[in-house]
């Protein structure tokens, strides 16, 4: 079965995917202890999504993310380039779409928000592929990423890096369709960036106001961020 190295080939990341799709939710689910639905809830409400606001998820593979987005009132599309992945969320009622993350079909500033879960980190040039999520951002819009990180403290961290991502491709061995594929992802989980490395790179995309909140130990990371008006964009009245 196909698995992506470390350069994150794109052809060879969607193949890994498609190869996966078959029981994603479920060995998620698995490999997360459950986190995964939490993790879900708070960045929706980070997210602050209201109803009649157009949310792109992008990597949103299954969907089930794009359905939580969905349950503030926002219209949300799910936006993945592994068929496969969005094929496996087919009984998500939610709006679908192929989309290369680095030319993404959609005009600019035609979106409120986008966001990422798990995805960013297997996309081949980081600043890149946010500074296409910028462009369909509107200026004012907000950009939230969910994604792994370092823990802080190094206890925590030699565990996670030592003894954790050892064990997860044995532990997901049961449940997965291809064992292979979750060697990458703890592979891509351990060199991955730290919180402030990844703050730099949104804010080097074009971004603003760029924050972060650490969750369950700063193994995971929610950063959020905001488009900026252009500079020669009209002051608001009463300025």
């Amino acid at each position: 079965m196909p698995r992506a190295g470390l350069d994150k080939n794109p052809r060879d990341v969607a193949r890994m995917f498609d190869g996966v799709a078959k029981g994603y939710d479920r060995t998620n689910s698995v490999m997360t202890l459950g986190f995964d639905r939490r993790w879900r809830w708070l960045t929706r409400r980070v997210l602050e999504a209201t109803p009649g606001e157009r949310i792109l998820d992008l990597a949103a593979g299954t969907a089930v993310s794009t359905v939580e987005y969905a349950r503030s009132g926002a219209w949300c599309v799910a936006a993945d380039f592994s068929l496969g992945m969005l094929h496996g969320g087919e009984q998500r009622d939610v709006p679908k779409v192929a989309a290369d993350a680095f030319h993404l079909p959609f005009a600019d500033g035609a979106f409120d928000a986008v966001t990422v879960s798990f995805g960013l980190r297997n996309m081949n040039d980081t600043v890149a592929a946010l500074r296409e999520m910028c462009r369909v951002v509107r200026p004012g819009g907000r950009l939230v990423i969910c994604e792994v990180s370092q823990p802080a403290w190094r206890p925590i961290r030699w565990l996670h890096h030592n003894v954790v991502l050892r064990l997860l491709p044995r532990v997901t061995k049961p449940f997965s369709s291809n064992k292979e594929a979750y060697a990458y992802l703890a592979e891509s989980m351990r060199d991955w960036h730290d919180q402030m490395a990844l703050a730099q790179l949104i804010a080097e995309a074009g971004w603003d106001e760029v924050e972060w909140l650490n969750l369950t130990f700063g193994v995971v990371a929610l950063h959020r961020a905001i488009k900026p008006a252009p500079p020669d964009a009209a002051p608001a009245a009463g300025e």
